[in-house]
């Protein structure tokens, strides 16, 4: 099989909006946390999200562009051009041997609210003619493949909160197995809107605290629920012998990817964690871990009762009881939030810089640990490790459940 590797980054995030604003906030232990801005609150038990700061779309599109796209696909678009302008790939291969891969749990959730009003409001001809394509979760794949001129596959992923990871994963197969030589891909979700947070909240998964710094606790016995976040982020994969050739910079190798179902439930992790626990034993076979390797799991670690005991289990079971106490492990989400359809691509990101800088980043928060989460989630401080192998977990509603493998070049 031909050797993928990762030559470009961006990311739009509750924590920073370029790769060097995010990652310095995940090792500062800084988080995007704070009360809910885009409504108004007043009614609902759910007060506070992850929200992106600073964000303008003008930077990366043209105004006319940017009234018909919805924010999701802005945040997509946005992270990557970023990526696809470190990476320096676009030109250097034939239009139709470039894809794009990108993942979308929701869509365009603002634009169906926005234009729903105007029919209840003001009628059928008021809705925009923009509407159908706002909407759409495959139109971030669109809008990347039209802006970069990519002629391969232009598909999405839309696996709930593993969307993101599914995304990168088939990309990973379709330059293994030949079908393009380089994909942009990754994940955006901008769901931080009065349906998106009353639907959560009235599910309960949501976290109703209004303390910011005690709000998203992953792994912790106080834990809630998850504190809703938004952004996008964006990976280019490409064949290793093509970004060899061309000098490219190199952050790691995509080598293992575990893709499973639950077939259980439509939101609740199986208590046996086995889909879980499959999908990071296919990632880990996939890499080549011979179980002797230093190993960093970036866990999908929403802070919801369940998830965090589900997710433990099946870290035990993939890596072995004995071996999974050797793993540093860490949640994000502690900082970020859950960026849902986006998570999984900007957790892939904290794997590569993990890998290539030798830090984990912390899980924060983490004071009062669970009994049943008994591994080491890395509490509160960064720490300095030289790992091996970096392996990131995302599991979505409907029991979908997506692992990552990297490596060092």
């Amino acid at each position: 099989m031909r050797r993928v590797v990762v030559t470009g980054l961006g990311v739009i995030s509750p924590v920073g909006n370029t790769i060097n604003d995010f990652w310095g906030s995940l090792l500062g232990g800084r988080h995007g946390i704070a009360p809910i801005t885009k409504f108004d609150t007043t009614e609902f038990k759910a007060k506070l999200a992850a929200e992106v700061k600073a964000f303008n779309a003008r930077d990366y599109m043209e105004k006319a562009e940017m009234l018909r796209s919805d924010l999701y696909a802005q945040f997509a678009l946005a992270a990557a051009c970023q990526a696809a302008e470190e990476s320096g790939v676009i030109g250097t291969l034939p239009p139709e041997r470039v894809a794009v891969y990108f993942g979308s749990g929701i869509g365009g959730i603002q634009t169906f609210t926005n234009e729903l009003d105007k029919l209840r409001t003001r009628g059928p001809g008021r809705v925009s003619p923009y509407f159908i394509p706002m909407l759409i979760a495959n139109m971030a794949s669109g809008l990347i493949a039209i802006r970069f001129n990519c002629k391969g596959a232009a598909m999405p992923s839309v696996t709930a909160c593993a969307s993101g990871a599914n995304a990168i994963g088939e990309a990973l197969r379709v330059i293994r197995h030949g079908y393009a030589d380089a994909v942009i891909t990754g994940g955006a979700e901008a769901s931080i809107t009065e349906c998106g947070v009353a639907g959560f909240v009235n599910m309960q998964a949501l976290s109703v605290s209004e303390n910011p710094d005690a709000a998203s606790l992953p792994f912790d016995r106080r834990r809630g629920g998850f504190i809703i976040g938004e952004g996008g982020a964006a990976l280019v994969l490409e064949e290793y012998e093509h970004a060899m050739n061309r000098g490219a910079k190199i952050y790691g190798e995509v080598c293992g990817y575990g893709s499973t179902c639950d077939a259980y439930h439509i939101t609740a992790p199986r208590p046996d964690a086995e889909g879980g626990a499959r999908a990071m034993a296919d990632a880990l076979a996939e890499a080549g871990y011979t179980g002797t390797e230093s190993v960093y799991v970036n866990a999908h670690g929403t802070g919801t009762p369940l998830n965090d005991i589900a997710e433990t289990l099946a870290i035990k079971k993939a890596f072995g009881e004995e071996k999974a106490k050797e793993v540093l492990i860490s949640s994000t989400k502690s900082m970020t939030g859950h960026m849902l359809g986006a998570a999984g691509a900007a957790e892939a990101i904290v794997c590569l810089k993990a890998l290539s800088e030798g830090i984990i980043p912390p899980t924060l928060n983490l004071t009062e640990p669970d009994p049943e989460c008994d591994l080491n989630y890395v509490p509160c401080r960064a720490v300095s490790a030289d790992i091996e192998l970096a392996v990131s977990n995302s599991l979505g509603f409907g029991g979908h459940n997506a692992c990552l493998a990297f490596r060092k070049v």
